[in-house]
């Protein structure tokens, strides 16, 4: 597991583009005057109001964006704030895998000194931790484009072990990974859910070759013909250690 973060050497595989939010950025007071003034409705002003800078969405510590994983904090170090997809669009789920225990992961996660992090990791026996909010980007494809448009999500395990990813680890992950694909709206593919290894610039080669890609996407699939599920709610009680 190595550093991963594309964001400290400026701007590596940065999307095109500029998101609403960094031109308000970028335009200052007179281009955030000009976009409030052509606003018609008082109601799209409020719509609009907390993706001015300095305006968040409202955080709960401890909040899980999937219902029974379990908040574990990654270090501040390994992320940086933001509001997606208000700000970065979320269209990418990048599947990784540790080279290592679950217990490691958390590990170097929590470490500042680290440089990376993923939103969630997978455990062998199917229980998730989530480390950083679905709001924020992690470092975590070693692209900063890539980061700021993707949810990352761990397993625990190694390439070269074909018994590392196992029944429960699959089916949970695509669980999760459907649960984003519907979240914010794309598609269950090839496109939209990538290795670590197909990021451009990267030089990681996670899942590896015994990752059943078939299997795994099938697996997303049924579980986005199920039942639209009660959503989770911003401030979602995270489960407890099993």
């Amino acid at each position: 597991m190595g550093k991963r973060d594309g964001e400290r050497g400026g701007d590596q595989g940065a999307a095109p583009g500029i998101t609403r939010r960094r031109a308000l950025w970028i335009g200052g007071s007179g281009a955030v005057a000009a976009g409030v003034g052509a606003l018609a409705a008082q109601g799209e002003l409020a719509h609009w109001w907390w993706r001015m800078p300095g305006n968040e969405k409202p955080r709960t510590a401890g909040a899980v964006d999937f219902r029974g994983a379990q908040w574990v904090s990654a270090s501040s170090e390994n992320y940086r704030r933001a509001d997606r997809p208000a700000d970065y669009e979320i269209d990418r789920v990048v599947i990784h895998v540790v080279q290592g225990s679950y217990a490691t992961a958390l590990d170097v996660f929590r470490d500042p000194d680290h440089e990376a992090a993923a939103h969630y990791v997978v455990r062998k026996d199917g229980h998730i931790a989530q480390m950083i909010r679905e709001l924020d980007v992690a470092f975590h494809a070693g692209n900063r484009g890539y980061n700021e448009r993707s949810v990352g999500i761990e397993h625990e395990g190694y390439v070269d072990r074909p018994e590392s990813f196992t029944e429960a680890m699959y089916a949970s992950s695509a669980r999760l990974t459907a649960a984003i694909c519907r979240r914010y709206g794309f598609p269950a593919d090839r496109e939209h859910i990538v290795g670590h290894v197909e990021v451009p610039g990267t030089d990681h080669t996670d899942p590896g070759r015994h990752w059943n890609w078939g299997r795994y996407l099938g697996l997303v699939r049924a579980e986005l013909r199920k039942p639209v599920p009660k959503p989770v709610k911003p401030a979602e009680k995270p489960a407890g250690k099993p």
